[in-house]
């Protein structure tokens, strides 16, 4: 018997297979009736036969073979994307996802194996099912990395919002005690409620940052005629005001009047500024350097240290990411290593760019922005 006539005439055996091994895969399964452990599965055995039965050409066979091949006729999204999307939604992870088309293909080929006599034309049905299976499993993972993706976006988003209020609270309070003038234990401890709240601002304000930019939404500018000179020399001045110990030097030349988010620079450059100082020599100066010419501006941030990796180097600018040669050891600022991959998307967002060099004398992340945005 071919392997599709098999599937379709024992198809609630195979089915009962799947539903003993689903509800193996704690702790998700552990509330799911016969019903969700079954979810999609006969629509994708359907499909499976459906597609044993198909002529299929060399060409066909090499497309599918990378992840390639056709949407079933008459149907929107297949039974194994909307399978991946449920398993999501229902807590599975994604090895236990695997696991189960591993499970489906092991239990399918030997419950016909053991029921029929092979012959020479079997052979291809076995490759033909395994090809089938694997581009289920494919469909199933992409779906599934969707929903999670969507799910982290959300819980992203629900967290910078809804921790805002009671942190705004925090602030208004330790600020409000820092004004009493009661003692100095009182405002020592004020103080510190002020640090503390202000790092955790800058958390959430990096979360924000980073959900807008996953979800495709970019980082907001609001571009205004200004001197980019005066508003990035302001920044420096507050960053010289919060790390009275670091040396931060900065030199000028050229014309800086242009339009551009003044906010959203100061954020980059306070971001490139920082890093250059947390990954940096704690004895040698944090160097800005400014130049501008007739169509663009370069800001160039230097530190001296120990050089960046190549391997470091060229993901520098991914979310999440952190240097491996930190200077200091004790640093409780909490980073999420973001600051990178946010200056870069300001970059963007003003039609610029930003890259790095570094050797064993120095680091320097140089970013060029246009005097006009197109």
């Amino acid at each position: 018997m071919r392997l599709a006539d098999f599937i379709e005439r024992d198809m609630e055996g195979i089915l009962a297979a799947w539903e003993v091994f689903a509800a193996t895969l704690l702790p998700a399964s552990a509330d799911m009736g016969s019903v969700e452990l079954r979810e999609e599965a006969e629509q994708m055995l359907h499909a499976v036969a459906a597609d044993l039965r198909t002529p299929q050409t060399r060409e066909a066979q090499r497309k599918k073979s990378l992840n390639q091949g056709p949407t079933p006729v008459g149907t929107s999204e297949s039974a194994s994307r909307t399978h991946g999307f449920l398993r999501a939604r229902a807590g599975f992870t994604l090895n236990q996802l695997a696991a189960e088309y591993r499970a489906l293909r092991a239990s399918v080929l030997r419950l016909w194996m053991d029921d029929c006599a092979l012959q020479a034309p079997d052979l291809d049905d076995i490759v033909r099912f395994n090809e089938a299976i694997d581009q289920a499993l494919a469909e199933s993972v992409t779906s599934f990395n969707m929903q999670i993706e969507q799910n982290r976006n959300l819980l992203l988003g629900m967290l910078g919002h809804d921790m805002r209020s009671p942190l705004q609270a925090i602030q208004a309070t330790s600020s409000y005690l820092a004004a009493l003038n009661a003692g100095e234990a009182v405002s020592k401890a004020a103080g510190c409620l002020i640090r503390s709240g202000a790092r955790m601002q800058a958390l959430l304000d990096d979360l924000t940052e980073f959900n807008r930019t996953r979800l495709g939404l970019g980082i907001n500018v609001s571009p205004a005629h200004i001197n980019l000179a005066d508003v990035l020399a302001e920044e420096l001045d507050e960053l010289r005001a919060i790390h009275p110990d670091r040396q931060i030097e900065l030199h000028v030349k050229g014309d800086f009047r242009g339009v551009w988010d003044s906010r959203r620079l100061q954020q980059l450059l306070g971001n490139l500024v920082l890093n250059a100082i947390k990954y940096g020599a704690p004895d040698t100066p944090v160097r800005v350097m400014m130049t501008g010419d007739a169509t663009h501006v370069r800001i160039d941030v230097s530190n001296s240290g120990a050089a960046i990796q190549p391997a470091t180097l060229a993901r520098i600018f991914n979310p999440l990411e952190r240097g491996q040669n930190h200077q200091n050891e004790d640093d409780k600022s909490g980073s999420l290593g973001l600051g990178l991959y946010i200056a870069s998307e300001i970059a963007r967002a003003h039609h610029g760019a930003i890259e790095t060099r570094s050797d064993e004398t120095e680091t320097t992340f140089s970013v060029s922005l246009p005097r006009v945005k197109p």
